[in-house]
């Protein structure tokens, strides 16, 4: 402030030097707002100092905000319309920029802010002198996905700017095809309880990256509930943006201790004399005022205040050189922001020009914080997306262009996974003790450490894949009692709440669940399968082909055919003559004898021969259907389900018992065990059962395959998988773990352990043709026909023999008349 004044009373004393106000709004009871206001006057008095020949003089009228951003917009209104300012420096939050942002139509004098964040471009008026903090988004996607993560967390405050910024975070993971696993947004005074709440939860979700962007005093909150939860252990990845690591220097010993591990962007200024003499400037006449801080290094926004006023000041000497002498003071607003956008020289702050409204940067160090402090371990350079191990000279060999990075935990090696382990608490595994096929899930008590197990083929297969992932946690089996009118669904409404890490058992995968839940990939098969009791030894079983009209059909044809055959033959054929019973016999032994094509009678007419032609064929094709049906009974138990599409979708261990009497109930009966499915199968209630098909493998690896088989199988469920958290980056993990599983095969190792029984596949799917009982319906033209020709034949030959009998009683009436006369001539 006494420089300040000593440069007015300077410009005072010389009235042929112009004066330009300049407004600045500052929060001057925070420290930055100090260290940029003192920038500001040192500035102003370097460069009249330097540059005494210049014709203008800026003086400056200081507005202080106490940290409320209505006073800003309050203030720069009154600067606009009751001073003579023509620009005006400050405020130096995001919100309290913001809000001029109001002013658009209003102003037509350049505002150089301090904020960082990149606010909307419809106020040219505004000027950010503080380099975009959007740029190194860029670069911590690049450097996570050359560190070769997948999972990110992204944490960001819960502000206006906040939202915006995380949304940009996004973005430049998602050109990488990087997957942002969950992002949170923490209030910016958010307390220690509702830290540890959220970071709880983000623990739970087993992410390896967190990238943070918050302020210096949440940043200090969240890394200290971090430390204190284990998560600033080995296996973690934290990075930190220039909203936090610009100000590392001015954060509390705690707070950098807490940070051990972490890599921050911070804005990059390079080393001059000129910059080593601010700093020891400030430091006599701000940081003396406070003998007991830690600070070493200055702030960035007091090496932007003081590019920014070198700015001003060359850009009102150029309006003044140029217009100044034909206009009056108030209309200088629109060339003096003109002027600012033409600036271009080195600062401070290296090159120093403005582009779109905001001051262009090409590089920002990256940082690891290590001890009381932070070590440089590279530089990325924007230009290029290209992370530099020196500036100018690039070195691949470590890190991918940056130097060796110690982790959280101490470690030097990347983490690409870490450890389970939640503050001292076991992995919380759900387990649905409802299922009673015990050779897929069932839950058992280890004798050595009395803890409960999980066993069956789920239990082996997620025992199996979890301990791939070498995580070195215990696991907590927490079983889920069946009760009635609980379903599987209302365990994963109790994972939904978060009450657990993760569920296994016979879980089938749906849409639905798939909402609150995330599943690894099945590791079933994904069909359903239908399952039939066997054909029991039945003496009469040899009847069952047939249906009861056709064998009263075929029996009364086999007779009518004998007495058509008797009827035209034993007239002038001698086989079919003799006493009544022989004539019997020969008729049946005639008509039966022509199913196996045996008859050895010789017929005489050609009727005869045209009814047993066309009867023959009509037994031939009753024969071999006969045949075929009847091996296909002896085979399997027949279902008579008729063009019936059988939808399944298992809510539970269910079986849907299916009844060929009743096909348009197809739920008729619920079955929920082996035994279930076994005595409502032999019982003959149902006729055959649909379910899983692991469920069905379960079954029939307990039962014997003579007396019951699979007989349909269709891909209408989506199968088993395990359940996790909503996030949480162990179902990938655990897929992968599964995937490998079945291509070195120990998930077929493991099937046939537990379902090894070998069963009878006799149709892949529903649209296979099932053997049918033969029924007269069915067979009726073949009937037809041969009736028609036994009843044309037979017509025929009463025909013929009633004509004969005419002739021959005809004839005899004539000879009768002959004799008459006969014995009248002799008379």
């Amino acid at each position: 402030m006494l420089l300040s004044y000593q440069s007015m009373l300077t410009a005072n004393e010389d009235q042929s030097y112009k004066m330009i106000q300049v407004g600045v709004i500052l929060d001057m009871e925070s420290s930055v707002g100090k260290v940029a206001y003192s920038c500001i006057t040192m500035a102003i008095a370097d460069f009249y100092t330097s540059n005494p020949h210049y014709k203008t003089r800026i003086v400056l009228s200081i507005r202080d905000t106490k940290g409320k951003p209505l006073r800003a917009l309050s203030y720069a209104r009154d600067f606009l319309e009751n001073t003579k300012v023509q620009a005006i420096i400050g405020p130096e939050s995001t919100a309290e920029a913001r809000f001029l942002e109001v002013l658009e139509d209003e102003t037509n004098k350049p505002i150089l802010s301090f904020s960082t964040s990149l606010y909307s471009n419809q106020t040219p008026y505004i000027l950010g002198i503080a380099r975009d903090e959007t740029i190194q988004f860029k670069g911590i996607a690049a450097m996570v996905e050359s560190f070769k993560a997948n999972n990110v967390i992204v944490i960001c405050e819960d502000t206006t700017n906040g939202r915006e910024m995380a949304t940009c975070i996004v973005s430049a993971f998602q050109e990488k095809n990087i997957h942002v696993t969950y992002t949170r947004l923490f209030p910016t005074y958010a307390s220690k309880e509702h830290v540890r709440e959220e970071l709880h939860k983000l623990q739970t979700m087993q992410a390896t990256v967190f990238v943070i962007h918050t302020p210096p005093s949440l940043s200090s909150n969240l890394f200290s509930s971090a430390k204190e939860m284990g998560m600033m252990d080995e296996g973690y990845m934290w990075t930190v943006t220039s909203k936090t690591t610009n100000f590392l220097d001015s954060m509390d010993a705690e707070a950098i201790e807490s940070m051990q591990g972490a890599v921050g962007f911070r804005s990059y200024f390079p080393s001059s004399t000129k910059l080593h003499g601010l700093v020891s400037k400030l430091r006599k006449e701000h940081y003396a005022l406070n003998p007991f801080t830690d600070n070493k290094e200055i702030d960035p926004n007091a090496i932007w205040a003081y590019d920014a006023v070198y700015a001003l000041v060359m850009a009102v000497e150029k309006v003044q050189t140029t217009k100044l002498a034909s206009s009056s003071l108030a209309t200088i607003g629109t060339s003096l922001l003109s002027q600012m956008l033409r600036v271009n020289f080195h600062g401070l702050g290296s090159e120093f020009k403005f582009m779109n409204g905001r001051t262009v940067s090409k590089a920002m160090e990256v940082v690891n914080v290590i001890g009381k402090g932070d070590r440089r371990v590279g530089y990325y350079w924007m230009d290029t997306n290209e992370f530099l191990n020196k500036i100018g000279k690039s070195n691949s060999s470590s890190n991918h262009g940056l130097e060796s990075i110690i982790w959280p935990g101490g470690t030097t090696t990347i983490p690409n996974k870490r450890m389970l382990q939640t503050n001292g608490k076991k992995l919380r595994i759900l387990f649905p003790n409802s299922s009673r096929f015990r050779n897929l899930a069932q839950l058992i008590v280890d004798p050595r450490t009395n803890q409960s197990v999980v066993s069956g083929f789920c239990g082996d297969v997620f025992n199996a894949a979890f301990s791939s992932l070498d995580y070195g946690v215990g696991v907590e089996v927490v079983p889920f009692y069946y009760k009635d009118g609980v379903t599987y669904n209302n365990v994963i409404e109790t994972m939904y709440l978060k009450e657990y890490d993760a569920a296994i058992g016979d879980f089938t995968i749906t849409s639905n669940r798939s909402l609150y839940v995330d599943f690894t990939l099945p590791f079933t098969n994904l069909r359903v399968g239908i399952v039939s009791r066997n054909t029991k030894n039945n003496i009469w079983i040899f009847l069952d082909p047939l249906s009861n009209n056709l064998w009263i059909a075929t029996s009364c044809f086999f007779l009518f055919l004998g007495f058509v055959i008797w009827f035209i033959e034993h007239h002038t054929n001698e086989e079919f003559k003799g006493s009544t019973s022989q004539q019997i016999g020969t008729t049946l032994w005639f008509a039966f004898s022509t199913l196996v094509y045996a008859h050895q009678e010789k017929l005489q007419s050609n009727l005869s021969r045209f009814v047993v032609t066309i009867w023959v064929f009509v037994v031939l094709v009753l024969t071999s259907s006969y045949t075929a049906t009847l091996s296909s009974l002896l085979t399997v138990q027949q279902i008579g389900i008729k063009e019936m599409s059988i939808r399944f979708q298992s809510i539970s261990p269910v079986g849907v018992g299916l009844n060929k009497m009743n096909v348009a109930e197809a739920w008729s009966e619920k079955l929920y065990a082996p035994e279930d499915y076994a005595k409502a199968l032999a019982s003959g209630r149902v006729d055959a059962i649909a379910s899983e098909i692991l469920y069905i493998r379960s079954f029939l690896a307990m039962y014997s395959d003579r007396d019951f088989s699979l007989i349909a199988t269709t891909p209408t469920t989506n199968g088993f998988g395990f359940a996790f958290q909503k996030g949480s980056s162990l179902a990938k993990e655990m897929t992968i773990q599964i995937e490998k599983m079945r291509e070195d095969g120990t998930l077929k190792a493991l099937e046939n352990k537990w379902l090894n029984h070998q069963y009878g596949m006799i149709s892949k799917d529903f649209s296979s043709p099932s053997p049918k009982i033969l029924n007269l319906y069915g067979l009726q033209g073949l009937f037809l026909i041969s009736g028609v020709s036994m009843a044309s034949t037979l017509l025929v030959s009463i025909f013929h023999i009633v004509r004969e009998k005419w002739y021959t009683l005809r004839g005899s009436s004539k000879i009768h008349a002959l004799d008459s006369d006969a014995d009248t001539l002799v008379i």
